[in-house]
């Protein structure tokens, strides 16, 4: 007798699945990429309203448009809210940029502390709207997306 060890095992595939011949192999169906997406339950509708309403006070358009692009086909609330939220941001942006440009006459700097608390209290107003389940329209705001 030799007292050779015994040849080690075949390597394996680490990424290979185990083959159970009592089972077929089942393939999983690939997603289908024109399937329509999940709808959110009211309660995460009016959360994600909420927060992409109070998000534009700090972070001004972008909480909107990353909301309405990700979220609305996920539910009708939730579409109107980041819309019309959206459309607000939007208007503030574009009344900042002429209140900044009218800086050098003193009247810019008294509007822009006057569009930062308008953004601030109908932002507010908003959030407290959607945390509700109401619908809100921002009064002074022009519709660029519906």
């Amino acid at each position: 007798m030799s007292d050779a060890p015994p040849p080690p095992p075949p390597p394996q595939d680490p990424y290979q699945q185990p083959q159970n011949p009592q089972q077929p192999p089942n393939p999983q169906q690939p997603p289908n990429p024109y399937q329509q997406p999940q709808q959110l339950s009211p309660a995460d509708e009016k959360l994600w309203a909420t927060l992409i309403n109070v998000g534009g006070i700090f972070f001004y358009f972008v909480p909107a448009l990353i909301g309405y692009l990700l979220l609305k086909d996920k539910g009708p609330f939730v579409r109107a809210h980041t819309a019309t939220a959206l459309n607000f941001q939007i208007t503030i942006a574009i009344a900042l940029v002429v209140s900044y440009a009218l800086i050098a006459v003193f009247i810019g700097i008294l509007l822009v502390i006057a569009v930062e608390v308008v953004k601030i209290v109908f932002s507010i107003i908003a959030a407290v709207k959607a945390n509700q389940g109401q619908p809100y329209t921002y009064p002074l705001s022009i519709k660029f997306v519906s």
